[in-house]
């Protein structure tokens, strides 16, 4: 069976990783290509990335301070 989780994973441009900014803060994002995220380390958030689309909403974005 294969891995859904693989099936998942867009690889986003790396062009498009060089000029996002978290909205929040402006600061630059970190990667987590595990998590399939971008992270900001300054709003302690990480907004989601689905379908290789960056979702760069305060709303969607997960809580890095949350236990998940």
């Amino acid at each position: 069976m294969p891995d859904r989780n693989a099936e998942a994973r867009v690889e986003v441009d790396p062009k498009l990783l060089e000029i996002l900014v978290c909205p929040v803060t402006k600061t630059t994002l970190r990667y987590d290509r595990e998590r399939q995220e971008l992270i900001s380390e300054k709003a302690r958030l990480a907004f989601p990335i689905r379908d290789g689309i960056p979702i760069m909403l305060a709303d969607e974005a997960r809580s890095l301070d949350d236990a998940s």
